[in-house]
C-alpha cells in the first residue's frame, strides 16, 4: 500500500467512486476536502502534498493552485499498438478526417468528453458546432462486439486491482478477483504490460475486454478497449484500496513527478516549472 499522509483534494460532483476513494483515504490517515464548486482549491490553496479525484474540465481549473501532475496516456498509444492486442483496426483522425467516413465506425476524442464516444453510421452523423474544431484529434475503430470489459489499476507495470465492468455492452461490475476469467484477463495484461507497458503512465487504468466476432471465433479473442487517466475513472467492483494507490500516483505532488512520467503529465510545462 502507497502511505502517504497528504491530502485528497475531490471535485464538487458526487460519484460513488469520489466516495469510495475518500473513505479509503480516510482509512490511511489522509485529510479529504471536497472542493468549492466556483473552481477554486478552497482550503487547499497553497498546502502540499495534495492529490487530486476528478474530472478534467474541473482539474484545469484547481492544479495549478494544488500543484498537482496529473497522468495520462498518450492520444495515440491505442492505435499504436500491434493488432494482436486490439484485434481491430485503430487510427488517428482529425475531426474534419473523420467526418469523410463512409462506413460504421466507433469514433471517440481519445482523452477528452469533447463529444460521445459511440459508433456512428458514418461522418456526417458526427457531432457539429462552433466548440468543436475540425483540427481535434479523434480514434477510430472497426465496431466491434465486448462480450465483457474488465478495468484494470496499473501502477508500476503491475495490475494493483480489477474489475468486470460491462458484459456486451451493459453495465456488470464484478470484482475481478476470484472472476472465472480472472486467470485469462491477469495473463493477457501481465504480456500487454510486459511488451508495451512502457508507453504508458506509471499509474494509469487500462480495460480489457473480450471480443466475440466471426474472425475471432466461438472462443473470442482477449483485446485492449482503451487506456484512461485513473484519476479520471470509476472504480466500478474493483478493490478502492489498492485503486487509490494508483489514484494518488496519478494525480499527485509535482515535486514527486518522476523522470520517466514527465512525457505523461498533462501540464507538463507546469511540472517541469517545478524542478
Amino acid at each position: 500500500m502507497v502511505t502517504d499522509h497528504g491530502f485528497l483534494a475531490l471535485a464538487p460532483q458526487y460519484t460513488t467512486t469520489s466516495e469510495l476513494l475518500s473513505t479509503s483515504a480516510l482509512r490511511r490517515g489522509m485529510d479529504v476536502e471536497v472542493l468549492p464548486a466556483h473552481g477554486g482549491a478552497g482550503t487547499a490553496m497553497g498546502r502540499h502534498g495534495g492529490h487530486y479525484y476528478g474530472g478534467p474540465a474541473f482539474a484545469a481549473r484547481v492544479v495549478d493552485a494544488l500543484e498537482v501532475a496529473l497522468l495520462q496516456p498518450s492520444d495515440d498509444w491505442l492505435a499504436t499498438l500491434p493488432y494482436e492486442y486490439t484485434g481491430r483496426c485503430i487510427t488517428m483522425a482529425t475531426l474534419g478526417e473523420a467526418r469523410r467516413l463512409s462506413r460504421p465506425a466507433f469514433v471517440k476524442p481519445p482523452s477528452d468528453k469533447s463529444f460521445p464516444a459511440a459508433v456512428y453510421a458514418g461522418g456526417r452523423c458526427l457531432p457539429s458546432g462552433p466548440e468543436l474544431s475540425l483540427d481535434v484529434p479523434v480514434q477510430i475503430s472497426d465496431v466491434v462486439t465486448w462480450a465483457a470489459e474488465f478495468r484494470l489499476y496499473v501502477l508500476d507495470g503491475e495490475v494493483r486491482t480489477g474489475s468486470q465492468y460491462a458484459t456486451f455492452g451493459r453495465l456488470d461490475a464484478e470484482p475481478l478477483d476470484g472472476h472465472r476469467y480472472e486467470d485469462a484477463v491477469l495473463g493477457f495484461a501481465g504480456d500487454l504490460l510486459t511488451t508495451s507497458g512502457d508507453g504508458l503512465p506509471s499509474a494509469v487504468v487500462v480495460d480489457i475486454g473480450l471480443l466475440t466476432t466471426p474472425e475471432h471465433g466461438a472462443a473470442g479473442h482477449w483485446a485492449v478497449v482503451e487506456a484512461n487517466m485513473a484519476w479520471f475513472s470509476n472504480c466500478y467492483a474493483a478493490d478502492p484500496d489498492r485503486a487509490l494507490d494508483v489514484v494518488l500516483r496519478s494525480a499527485g505532488p509535482r515535486r514527486q513527478l518522476a523522470e520517466r512520467d514527465r512525457r505523461f503529465c498533462r501540464n507538463i510545462e507546469d511540472a517541469h516549472l517545478a524542478d
